[in-house]
């Protein structure tokens, strides 16, 4: 009874919520947040196909230095992770923070200054890009002053939040909050030993490459992980209307993912002069990250028993559980690819970027969206404008996604499996062009599929205000 009473999350505890939950969220600074990551959603998914699309037409676009894939692919990379998803997760944040904590976020003015230090940072990090200014690691290409702005932004949402959790009037500290405090603090600590904040760029050699392969995992495994989870804890339960499947599992997730990450970034340097007990323990980690896995993929799958028959109507759901398969396949790659057997076949190929697409797009920012389908249209008193439309979108970034997850795999595995049987380089190029044409392909449908909610969004924004809902899920056939 007491783990029924501490379900970990939202529905449990909204399912009678009060409507003046809704007078807690700052409206306007929710739209600021959104409305920025849906527009650098449209823009950096953009630069991913222009970029793919160069693999098979080197000359396109010509010459020009800012066009070149050199600069256009770490834009596409930075982007993505700090432009589309992380811009929508804050906006998603300041909406449910305040409804978990049953007060409003503290000092609610400096979210809106953060909001736009965080784009205007954005912005010069895209400048400073597509200049040539670039630190030469991965996701860690930004110029230092950008890391900065990034950094201000991020200990400030820190403290806002910290100080609006330490005086909340709910109870319990949900899991969505454990998540959220846990990426804040974790990714404040990576974010100053890693990303340049401090002169640690001085380190060289393997000791660099290591220090690198940490710093990239604790972005994907203490930023966006965690943050994906928060959005998945919150509102799955809340748009089935059904409470979180078990409690146990959460915390089981939670300590594992927190245990066991930290150690997994070197499986990027098997084989390398790191040394191999590093090595070993990074596979060995890379395997037991299992663990949340299955456990945080059988609370979301257990949380929907007895709402599968709602789930064709329902499009925040729909996109929360399709992100969960995603999640699923994609963590199999990544655990299996981090045993020295499959890497060799696996490394420096297709392999690997399909098993980055699947989760970080494919997963996370698939999770955001569902987030931004439901918030949407309570800020905006309206509901959605077409759910025809929205289930277009999820179908068309369902069938890009798992498209190019196939077609990377497939033409990974072709080229390692190429090189090891002694095929020069330039030759297993040529094996894997058909894939290369056929990725292109499903980024533009994946494209086109944002591009169609993104409209259908701005068309809810335009349609005339309704009465204030109180608390349906807002996306379902025939709201």
């Amino acid at each position: 009874m007491a783990e029924r009473v501490a379900t970990a999350n939202v529905a449990g505890a909204e399912s009678g919520a009060p409507p003046s939950l809704d007078d807690l969220v700052d409206r306007r600074l929710v739209r600021t947040w959104l409305y920025w990551g849906l527009f650098w959603l449209m823009f950096f998914p953009t630069v991913g196909v222009i970029v793919s699309t160069k693999f098979n037409f080197p000359d396109f676009l010509g010459g020009t230095s800012w066009l070149t894939f050199g600069r256009l692919r770490p834009l596409h990379v930075n982007g993505v992770i700090f432009g589309s998803f992380s811009t929508l997760f804050f906006g998603l944040c300041y909406y449910l923070v305040p409804r978990l904590a049953g007060i409003r976020v503290v000092w609610e003015r400096l979210g809106h200054w953060l909001a736009w230090l965080w784009n205007v940072t954005i912005a010069a990090g895209v400048i400073s890009l597509a200049l040539g200014t670039n630190q030469g690691l991965e996701a860690a290409e930004f110029a230092w002053y950008v890391d900065l702005g990034i950094f201000v932004v991020l200990a400030g949402v820190t403290l806002q939040f910290l100080l609006t959790i330490a005086r909340r009037k709910q109870q319990q500290v949900y899991t969505s909050i454990w998540y959220l405090l846990a990426a804040l603090v974790w990714t404040d600590i990576n974010w100053v030993l890693g990303a340049g904040v401090l002169p640690f760029g001085s380190i060289t050699g393997i000791n660099n490459a290591a220090l690198h392969g940490l710093f990239i995992h604790y972005v994907v495994g203490l930023w966006i992980t965690p943050a994906g989870y928060v959005l998945i804890y919150y509102f799955l339960p809340l748009s089935v209307r059904n409470p979180i499947y078990s409690h146990k599992l959460s915390l089981i997730g939670f300590w594992s993912l927190a245990f066991f990450y930290p150690f997994v970034g070197i499986h990027h340097y098997l084989f390398s002069p790191i040394a191999d007990w590093a090595e070993t323990i990074a596979i060995i980690t890379s395997m037991l990250l299992i663990i949340p896995v299955w456990t945080v993929l059988q609370n979301f799958f257990g949380t929907m028993i007895g709402r599968w028959s709602e789930f064709g109507r329902n499009l925040p759901a729909k996109f929360l559980i399709m992100g969960s398969i995603m999640y699923l396949i994609g963590c199999l790659q990544g655990s299996t690819e981090a045993l020295r057997s499959l890497q060799r076949p696996t490394h420096f190929t297709d392999f690997v970027i399909s098993h980055s697409h699947l989760t970080v797009f494919g997963t996370f920012v698939v999770w955001a969206l569902a987030g931004v389908i439901y918030v949407w249209p309570k800020i905006h008193d309206r509901p959605l404008w077409s759910f025809k439309l929205g289930n277009w979108s999820f179908w068309l970034i369902t069938a890009g996604i798992s498209g190019m997850g196939l077609i990377l795999t497939g033409g990974g595995l072709a080229q390692g499996l190429s090189w090891m049987q002694g095929a020069e380089w330039l030759d297993s190029m040529r094996t894997i062009k058909p894939f290369w044409y056929a990725r292109t392909f499903t980024g533009i449908t994946m494209d086109l599929g944002m591009t169609l909610l993104v409209y259908n969004l701005m068309k809810t924004f335009l349609a005339r205000p309704h009465p204030r809902a109180t608390e349906p899920a807002p996306a379902l056939a025939g709201d």
